[in-house]
């Protein structure tokens, strides 16, 4: 998997399963490359997303319901998350 498609499986299961506004998502992956436990092929995201769904719940429920879309990326592709809702 390329970073690429990743963001763009990453968007799509957001997209259809909370309502939002808007989303950003980068790849972060260099900032970690000289990192310990970095590893080849799982990747660094910062997800930005307005979302008035996600707004209205507390920052561990949104957090929990993104991880659990994500569930699948998480334990193949993603090593790290970094998530900013508005």
């Amino acid at each position: 998997m390329n970073i690429n498609e990743l963001i763009a499986i990453v968007k799509k299961k957001i997209e259809k399963n909370i309502s939002i506004e808007n989303i950003k998502i980068e790849d972060k992956s260099f900032i970690h490359k000289k990192h310990k436990n970095n590893q080849k092929g799982k990747f660094h995201l910062k997800i930005e997303i307005i979302s008035n769904e996600l707004k209205n719940m507390s920052k561990i429920e949104s957090n929990k319901k993104i991880y659990k879309i994500l569930d699948k990326e998480m334990k193949e592709w993603i090593h790290s998350l970094q998530l900013l809702i508005h």
